[in-house]
């Protein structure tokens, strides 16, 4: 395979910039799903308790605008293009503009960490899709690795847990539960792949390098939040709020909140964990503390060139923390399946 690209394209969820356009957004996220119109004017008042913007396409504008400075600072000076799954820019129009512009063949980063079907595959078919719509001008798009495990992904969110964790009184960070957690997706789409190890391994590798020694580490575990589906269908828990009340029954006063299955602070960050999980935190007694998400954090930026560099340049070093190993390159056939759809995976953004 050639190792010559003409572009990086950043590749997203997409979100509603203002009050008109949060009905069309759902409305688009939801074509052809089941979903009572109910549920879906629900979802929309969380987008206008935000002003019904959500912050999801500019994080990803300010990402884009950090790794266009590191390209042109360090190189490769690749131009980067910005499609959506769900809302403007959508990936056909970006791939129009794309193939006007000459691009042929081109990278893509998935603002996802973690290898599931909502988090890669999708996309994968959003931009097949997009692809088919455009025709012969489409660019060919190969997707960047999953990096949850990248030395500078761990090193990013240990610098994000480490400031939350300072704002705990240290008399009292000892007896302090570090809870991570990630969206939560149907179990029958976890078994499909690697999603809850990833998550695992990531918490694991940021709770090893907090602490001094085994000793001063903290206590930490995984939950989820976001959950969007009916309750007859199991999805990966503890959920966030279960798991606030297990720590308050244990008699916690304090927990550290680290949504490290996000890379920015979006909608769901903003309502499911700031508003709800807040909520609830104030109700049991406790004091939470939410981590900041990567957001673009230097370390962060840095990753994501270094991963355009391996692909590259034949046998660059693929450098990965712990025991899973660097992703591969192209996705295996078959691999991450759909499983049980979600009900309303409508909000949520990934």
């Amino acid at each position: 395979m050639s190792h010559s690209y003409d572009a990086l394209l950043v590749v997203s969820f997409g979100g509603p910039e203002g009050p008109d356009d949060v009905l069309p957004f759902l409305e688009n996220v939801l074509r052809g799903k089941n979903v009572p119109r109910e549920r879906m004017l629900a979802v929309a008042e969380h987008y206008q308790h935000f002003g019904g913007r959500s912050p999801i396409n500019d994080q990803n504008r300010a990402l884009i605008a950090g790794v266009e400075a590191e390209l042109a600072a360090q190189g490769p000076p690749l131009p980067v293009f910005f499609g959506n799954r769900n809302w403007h820019p959508l990936l056909a129009d970006t791939l129009a503009e794309m193939g006007r512009r000459g691009v042929r063949r081109a990278l893509g980063l998935f603002t996802s960490a973690y290898s599931s079907y909502s988090g890669c595959r999708q996309y994968r078919e959003n931009i097949a899709e997009a692809q088919r719509q455009v025709g012969s001008a489409a660019p060919e798009i190969h997707k960047l690795r999953a990096f949850f495990n990248h030395p500078r992904f761990i090193a990013a969110q240990v610098d994000r847990v480490r400031q939350a964790w300072q704002q705990i009184p240290p008399p009292r960070r000892a007896a302090t539960d570090l809870i991570f957690t990630a969206h939560s997706i149907p179990q029958a789409m976890a078994d499909g792949c690697d999603y809850a190890a990833q998550l695992n391994e990531t918490g694991r590798l940021i709770a090893e390098r907090l602490g001094d020694g085994p000793a001063s580490r903290p206590r930490w575990d995984l939950a989820y939040q976001s959950r969007s589906g009916p309750p007859s269908q199991p999805w990966l828990g503890p959920d966030i709020g279960d798991r606030l009340r297990q720590a308050q029954a244990a008699g916690v006063r304090d927990v550290v909140v680290a949504p490290i299955g996000f890379l920015s602070d979006h909608m769901e960050v903003l309502y499911d964990l700031d508003t709800e999980a807040k909520e609830l935190a104030d109700q049991l007694g406790l004091n939470l503390v939410r981590a900041a998400t990567v957001g673009v954090h230097p370390e962060l930026i840095t990753m994501i060139r270094e991963l355009i560099v391996e692909r590259t340049t034949p046998g660059a070093a693929r450098p990965a923390l712990g025991t899973l190993g660097p992703r591969p390159d192209e996705c295996a056939t078959g691999c991450c399946p759909a499983g049980i759809r979600p009900s309303p995976p409508a909000a949520k953004e990934k």
